[in-house]
């Protein structure tokens, strides 16, 4: 990449770079992806005639767009021969993402996980118009049909995001405190505190991605969730210690066994208790929690 700044090209790159990966990121779960799309997407902008280019964030954000498009569909091949379930690349965020409530909101962990449920031109036009507000005619010419296809897939996709995502998500203040008691109860062996803090229909999904131990499926109930993860706490061996953070915007918690990172812990928090956690073990996915990452929306 030419980093001569005077480059009206380079220059114009480099000033929407955080957004053009957040969009990726949004759309593939993987920060690896999402780097090798704005290399992509690098070569093809400076491919074009900028004199032409009425909107360079938007034309920028429409060639990341197809380029992630492409991508998705390789990467659903990819995912079809995981090993349990596929969960997000976690990000250790810097605090701005935690700020703004829309964006934190939408780079859940649970979200994203939602997500996975839509097919690849579902999950692009909901990022687009969802998450960075651009309008109709624009998302049209990222995804190759026109406005009113796009509004009707939109729709199409809100409808059934809506269905899965939490009714009454907690404020980031709540999902701190739940957090907290969590980890609490965890380093002090509490298991009455976990219960406490558990909902009764608490879900866990664990992904290992084949080489470290997870749960093959998602494990149900307050009971179930405290037997698997005892059980795997005593294969494990060594010593356990977890650490609060930001994880896409949101409460979380990195845990240790002894100096290597074991996991990082999400949860989706309602009416003050834990109905969901999302663990990622696999190493593979674990290179983004110890520095932060910058995403934006703008």
């Amino acid at each position: 990449m030419n980093d001569h700044v005077t480059d009206p090209a380079t220059e114009a790159f480099v000033a929407h770079r955080n957004l053009l990966f957040t969009v990726a990121y949004e759309m593939l779960g993987s920060a690896a992806d999402a780097e090798d799309v704005l290399q992509e997407t690098w070569l093809r902008w400076v491919k074009a005639d900028l004199a032409q280019v009425r909107d360079q964030r938007a034309y920028l954000v429409r060639i990341t767009t197809r380029q992630a498009l492409n991508r998705l569909r390789t990467l659903k091949r990819r995912k079809e021969a995981y090993v349990g379930p596929w969960l997000p690349e976690p990000l250790l965020t810097t605090p701005d993402v935690a700020e703004d409530i829309e964006l934190s909101e939408n780079l859940s962990l649970a979200l994203m996980y939602i997500f996975e449920t839509l097919s690849p031109t579902e999950r692009a036009v909901f990022v687009l118009r969802e998450v960075f507000e651009f309008g109709y005619d624009d998302i049209a010419g990222a995804i190759g049909k026109s406005p009113a296809a796009a509004r009707q897939i939109a729709y199409r996709a809100r409808q059934h995001v809506d269905a899965r995502r939490p009714a009454a998500p907690a404020s980031s203040e709540e999902a701190r405190a739940a957090s907290n008691s969590f980890q609490l109860a965890l380093e002090t062996g509490d298991l009455q505190g976990l219960l406490d803090v558990l909902a009764p229909d608490v879900v866990f999904v664990s992904d290992g991605g084949g080489l470290r131990l997870a749960a093959l499926r998602p494990v149900v109930g307050a009971d179930k969730v405290l037997r698997y993860m005892a059980g795997s706490v005593e294969k494990a061996g060594g010593t356990f210690s977890s650490e609060p953070t930001t994880v896409n915007g949101n409460p979380g918690l990195i845990l240790r066994l002894g100096d290597v990172i074991d996991g990082v812990l999400a949860f989706t928090v309602e009416n003050a208790r834990v109905t969901a956690l999302y663990y990622v073990r696999n190493p593979e996915k674990l290179t983004r929690v110890e520095s932060e990452t910058p995403l934006t929306s703008r």
